[in-house]
């Protein structure tokens, strides 16, 4: 595993927090209740308190006297390395919870098995993540039984929501060089193995939601790499505005 390799894989960990992190802190103060509104605003703080140890941890591998805060906002959007279904916009609420059960369905398993890697950091901040989303994931499924199985409108939309969303979920299980050399010296996981587990319980909640699965498609792919869709540079541009504008700003 080459320094290059290590800081793509950390990247890759930290950014799906970051980017979604960000997505979701839009729903404060828009919520549809005061319960919700909080839900998700805790839950994106979750996420980038997630992000921000692992930059911190990218920052002490790189020694080069850049901090957090430099590799969360003075990128460029081919140097972020996260999922793309992370970066899309919120949409409705039903949309935002369809996203959210996909995702982190995925992510808590990713989590469970990397608890379990010789890797110190990498064991420790799964095991430590988990206990968020554990909650992440019990609230998502909640809300998707509640509106697949609710209103005529409520399903109606969760559903449209699945049918969008389904094409980027092939990206949670890609397994590429990098993630190969990570594997091997014992500091990461083999997402395709995740692939059964993650696609029975979907199933069963989402037929337990009274939702259709969406039939498999051609899967978008490219985050992880890189190769980001053109929703990323709006989110770069309101995201990085203050660093960019006054460099080195501090609170």
């Amino acid at each position: 595993m080459t320094p290059q390799e290590l800081q793509v894989g950390l990247y890759r960990l930290s950014d799906n927090g970051l980017i979604l992190g960000q997505r979701l802190s839009a729903w404060c103060g828009h919520g549809p209740a005061l319960e919700e509104d909080i839900a998700l605003t805790n839950t994106a703080l979750d996420y980038l308190g997630q992000a921000t140890l692992v930059l911190k941890q990218v920052a002490v591998q790189e020694g080069l006297g850049r901090d957090e805060d430099d590799h969360a906002f003075l990128r460029d959007s081919r140097q972020y390395h996260n999922l793309l279904i992370c970066e899309l916009p919120n949409g409705d609420y039903g949309f935002t919870i369809a996203r959210q059960y996909l995702f982190s369905a995925w992510y808590r398993l990713f989590l469970e098995k990397l608890s379990t890697v010789s890797d110190e950091f990498m064991a420790g901040f799964a095991a430590k993540a988990l206990k968020e989303v554990r909650y992440h994931h019990q609230h998502a499924s909640d809300w998707v039984l509640r509106m697949g199985d609710g209103t005529t409108e409520s399903h109606t939309r969760i559903q449209q929501a699945l049918n969008v969303l389904w094409a980027y979920t092939g990206e949670f299980f890609e397994f590429d060089a990098t993630d190969a050399a990570l594997v091997e010296t014992g500091c990461w996981v083999d997402s395709g193995s995740l692939k059964s587990a993650w696609e029975k319980e979907v199933r069963a909640l989402l037929e337990s939601a009274t939702l259709v699965v969406p039939a498999d498609t051609w899967f978008q792919t490219g985050g992880r790499s890189g190769r980001h869709t053109e929703h990323m540079g709006h989110l770069l541009a309101e995201m990085q505005y203050l660093q960019r504008t006054y460099p080195g700003a501090k609170w």
